[in-house]
Formats: structure tokens, sequence, C-alpha cells
């Protein structure tokens, strides 16, 4: 079942066991980060897949940044990104944007309907300078960009 949560527990749960971050770092973050909601994908009333929608900018225009897209490894291959991907884009948010990770995952996002770039100097937020730090870390591109759907 998808559905946007604020289940806190299952968030550093699932973030921290994926990602390796400290309950502290990861509340850090869901505490103090501004205009974001948790979209999550539950299997047995358990947290298994996620991803924050970001309100973000780009040149002026107003969308959402998928931020700790994640899926517990044991589900993993099952088209559960995709779905909760999909659910976004249906929300109306003008376009959805992204850093990817690493560059093993710029097909897996351009055969989602990312298709478009930007230079990362184009993406920004209205949050505080530590949250900020979050957004725009945890990538190791050979070339840093921002992916874009258009919705």
């Amino acid at each position: 079942m998808i559905k946007f949560t604020k289940d806190t527990a299952g968030i550093i749960s699932l973030w921290s066991k994926v990602f390796g971050d400290s309950n502290e770092e990861i509340s850090f973050f869901t505490d103090n980060v501004k205009n974001a909601e948790c979209l999550a994908y539950y299997s047995d009333e358990k947290l298994v897949s996620m991803l924050f929608l970001v309100e973000c900018f780009i040149d002026g225009k107003k969308g959402r940044y998928i931020y700790a897209a994640c899926t517990d490894v044991n589900f993993e291959g099952r088209g559960l990104m995709t779905d909760l991907i999909s659910f976004a884009k249906q929300q109306n948010y003008g376009f959805l944007c992204l850093i990817p990770a690493n560059d093993s995952l710029i097909d897996f996002y351009k055969k989602r309907g990312f298709d478009s770039q930007t230079d990362i100097d184009n993406l920004s937020f209205e949050q505080i300078e530590e949250i900020n730090e979050y957004l725009f870390e945890g990538y190791e591109l050979s070339k840093p960009l921002v992916m874009i759907c258009e919705v």
C-alpha cells in the first residue's frame, strides 16, 4: 500500500538500514526539513520503500525534489520504487527532480520519465543551511546533474 507517512520510527529504521546514517542524523533531517512529505510503500504494515518529496525550485519554477529514495534489500526488484515515483507523478507538483546517487542510476530514472537535465547550480530550496547540505550530498556522479520529469 502506498501512502504519505509521518511514521518517524519506520522512516528512521529503513533509512538507517539502507544508507547507514545515524538515528540522530535522520531525526535532525525529519525534524527540520520544511515543505516536505514522505511517500511510503508498506507491506504487512511495515515501511519497506520510501522517498521524500521536498519543495524545490529550478529557474524559479516550483516542483518537488526526490530525496532519500530507498527500498529494503529484501524487497528490491519488485518495482516498488517505480510505483512510488508513478504515485508522485500523479500529485500535480509541476515537476519532479532528483540527483541520482551514482552513474548507474541514470538509466533507471530515464526509463521512469526523468528525461530532462539541468546543472546542479539551477536547483534551490528554501531550507536552513544544514538541510540544504543534506539535500546536496550523498551522490557519486562523474558529472553532477539534476534529472527532471515534467508532470
